[in-house]
């Protein structure tokens, strides 16, 4: 056969690549439970449809070429649900995917590619940090610090992170730049490992506490969602990109009417409490209002007096934002709102329209908030509220009180507003109210009239006769209504698309 040598070594340097780390590596990841690099891409992609960039790169160093097949982080292109993606799938196997220049160059690549063309980047993170000599000294000096946007992020198409290993240096970067996080419970994400931190701070440090699930989903809220194993988590990430348009530049998918399915919306009526201070689950009303089985919640164990999740009514991609009476009474404390924002942020970048489902006490005020910034993240959310150019619609279930009612939409930061006849426009709760305004020794009686004069012109009534809220629904009806204005409300000369003011905003802060 002509060309029999040639062949022969690019076959057997083919194969030399993709063995990866070794047999023995292999097996013990699989004795685990846990996938290798390639094997995270079969479960990702559509099959046969993988295009991989870089499979014969190695480590620049002479000593380390041997020893570095792909160089520790698998690269290319694919499908999910036949839409194209780029990916990058970092093999622990080799080096512990520590980064270097000749990897580095590879996630650049695929990472230009996909932001030109407007493809969503997913990366699958599993990764020891930066090599070691390769980043040291002056010579490393001229590694870093080489593509001066490495670390911007406008997002042109989505992004999002698998964590599925200890996830440290770039892994994390990545994580903390994408639009969706999902975790392996197990994984780790931090700057650096517990056993850097410990020698830095000389202190022994706990992995979890360090890095841990708990900790992103609910304490830095740097993660959205954490599941069991590699495959659970790879498929929340295919549903995630499900919602989404494949680039800034499209609406989002919309399913075939024949796969779309309603609740009985008589159930809202049998989900919220007639006793106006008995609480309910926001999330179980929103779920009967959108699509049978289409509630994807993010982030639901972080600024938990809010839910962020995206859905879909009559098959099109909706974004909703619900005060939860069920934490704090739905009061909006500090990590409530960095919640509600990024996800603001996220909808108008990729022109997801945005409903939100009002009942909130106001603020939670205090020294921890003050503490924390309050008041900046208050006027954050605010500030990216009023640059969202998608379709905003505002339903006020029940309180709707002080400041936050802007926050929730209120007034013209909604394009429609529609009440429930349930809803209470009170500036706080009245009892507290008359309580702040009561004088010192006057009688229960006056305190009593000074409640009942704060609960006047508070209702859903009152709201619609000065067209404040532009109607005044039957919960039952609020499905129908929102599918109207949605309709109406996208823009037919731009094809559904904002213009995305947001684009640049921090990624996380």
């Amino acid at each position: 056969m002509a060309h029999e040598k040639m062949l022969g070594e690019l076959a057997a340097r083919r194969a030399k690549a993709l063995a990866m780390g070794g047999p023995d590596k292999l097996a013990k990841r699989a004795a685990q439970g846990v996938l290798d690099a390639r094997a995270r891409l079969d479960v990702l992609l559509d099959e046969d449809s993988f295009v991989e960039s870089g499979l014969f790169a190695t480590s620049f160093r002479p000593e380390d070429r041997e020893r570095t097949p792909a160089d520790g982080k698998v690269a290319g292109f694919g499908r999910i649900d036949g839409r194209e993606v780029g990916v990058v799938s970092n093999d622990f196997t080799v080096l512990g995917a520590s980064s270097s220049q000749v990897n580095g160059k590879k996630i650049k690549h695929v990472k230009d590619i996909a932001n030109a063309k407007g493809l969503p980047m997913v990366f699958l993170g599993e990764s020891a940090g930066a090599r070691i000599p390769d980043r040291m000294g002056s010579a490393g000096r001229a590694i870093l610090g080489q593509d001066p946007t490495e670390y911007q992020r406008i997002r042109t198409s989505p992004w999002v992170s698998a964590q599925l290993g200890a996830c440290f240096g770039s892994s994390t970067w990545y994580g903390c730049m994408s639009d969706f996080v999902v975790m392996r419970k197990g994984a780790l994400m931090a700057v650096a490992s517990h056993r850097v931190t410990s020698s830095a701070i000389s202190q022994e440090v706990d992995p979890e506490e360090l890095g841990g699930w708990k900790l992103l989903t609910g304490v830095s809220g740097l993660v959205d969602v954490a599941v069991d194993t590699d495959a659970e988590a790879i498929d929340t990430v295919k549903r995630f990109l499900s919602y989404l348009p494949s680039n800034c530049n499209q609406a989002p998918p919309v399913l075939d009417a024949s796969r779309v399915a309603a609740h009985d919306q008589s159930r809202l009526l049998e989900l919220l409490p007639e006793l106006r201070t008995k609480v309910y689950d926001a999330r179980k009303l929103a779920e009967v209002i959108v699509d049978v089985d289409s509630l994807f919640e993010l982030k639901p164990r972080f600024g938990r007096s809010i839910v962020t999740a995206l859905a879909r009514i009559e098959g099109r991609t909706v974004g909703i934002i619900a005060n939860n009476p069920m934490f704090k009474g739905g009061a909006i404390d500090v990590d409530a709102c960095a919640k509600a924002t990024s996800f603001l942020v996220m909808c108008d970048s990729f022109n997801v329209p945005i409903v939100l489902m009002v009942d909130q006490p106001g603020f939670l005020i205090g020294l921890e908030g003050e503490k924390r910034g309050a008041a900046g993240r208050i006027i954050n959310w605010m500030n990216a509220l009023a640059l969202v150019t998608v379709p905003k619609l505002s339903v006020i279930v029940r309180k709707s009180y002080g400041q936050a009612y802007l926050n929730m939409g209120g007034g013209r930061n909604s394009d429609e507003v529609a009440a429930w006849p349930t809803a209470d426009l009170g500036f706080m709760d009245p009892k507290v109210g008359a309580s702040v305004l009561a004088r010192e020794g006057e009688s229960s009686e006056d305190t009593k009239s000074k409640s009942d004069a704060l609960v006047r012109d508070t209702t859903a009534w009152g709201l619609a006769s000065l067209y404040e809220a532009h109607a005044v629904l039957d919960p039952r009806d609020t499905r129908g209504w929102l599918a109207a204005m949605l309709d109406i409300h996208r823009s037919k000369l731009t094809g559904g698309v904002g213009q995305h003011r947001l684009a640049n905003w921090p990624t996380s802060y």
